[in-house]
């Protein structure tokens, strides 16, 4: 019997929906499999126990995670590298005792994962980027984030610039256009610039912008699958599942099966307010 393979949207810390919907596809599928498409942290109450569920379930050989925009921001605030924010709800993390263990843990985590045909990343891609020029182009973050100069990386990601991918991009301006794309895009231009001031629906596309997916795109053999966009939603294309649907804000936590696209979503109490 083959097993299930679900994707699942950003959690950000809402560990209680998450072991709600886990609970209800194993009702189901007992042995399943889960892609988490990232922010497995950060403004839900319980991002503590949500590292602990996720990393426990990845180390059984169930499920495996892509790095988001907020685990990346947890692994710098943790090393004193950026401030927190007053959203932020990393603190119960921070002092756990088994607080040092998550964080290497977390930073092992792919920056993009290919199964069947699927592509899983956080937040988007260049209309340039091909499935597999995507998972060669994070396997070089991968590497250094894995690597002993880790931290000197994170001290150089951070920024808007630059806003185009070059195949000839280098160092520190070739890393962060990649983490930016995959874990921060949400408009691009037709001649391949990403936008970063709108975090709005389809309709706030700013002029001369599109939403990523909407360009030609090189990737479009593949069926790309992301979370990071709340004000869009659910969306559910032949070559497209976009799986983020506000849980934090008081929406829903969305998990999607690979093989026949069958959808579980918990409805999610509002723990904070958007904007």
């Amino acid at each position: 019997m083959t097993t299930a393979t679900y994707f699942i949207g950003d959690i950000q810390g809402c560990d209680d929906q998450l072991g709600e919907l886990l609970q209800r596809i194993e009702q189901q599928s007992p042995s399943a499999r889960y892609l988490f498409a990232g922010d497995l942290v950060n403004r839900g109450p319980k991002s503590l126990q949500t590292l602990r569920r996720v990393r426990a379930l990845q180390q059984a050989g169930r499920a495996e995670s892509v790095l988001g925009n907020h685990d990346l921001h947890l692994l710098a605030v943790a090393h004193g590298i950026r401030p927190a924010h007053r959203s932020d709800t990393l603190t119960d993390i921070l002092d756990a005792p088994d607080c040092a263990e998550l964080l290497e843990w977390l930073r092992q985590r792919p920056m993009a994962i290919t199964e069947q045909q699927h592509l899983l990343i956080h937040a988007g891609l260049f209309p340039s980027w091909s499935a597999e020029k995507t998972m060669a182009l994070a396997g070089e973050v991968e590497t250094v984030l894995r690597s002993p100069d880790w931290l000197d990386f994170l001290r150089q990601m951070y920024g808007n610039t630059p806003a185009y991918w070059d195949d000839s991009l280098q160092g520190a301006d070739r890393l962060r256009c990649i983490v930016n794309a995959l874990t921060r895009m949400r408009f691009c231009s037709i001649d391949g610039q990403m936008d970063f001031a709108s975090k709005d629906g389809i309709g706030a596309a700013p002029q001369g912008y599109a939403p990523w997916f909407d360009l030609p795109r090189a990737s479009e053999n593949s069926t790309v699958v992301f979370g990071h966009w709340s004000t869009l939603g659910l969306v559910l294309r032949h070559n497209l599942i976009s799986l983020d649907t506000g849980c934090v804000w008081g929406g829903k936590l969305t998990a999607v099966a690979l093989h026949d696209r069958t959808l579980v979503q918990i409805d999610c109490p509002q723990q904070q307010k958007p904007g």
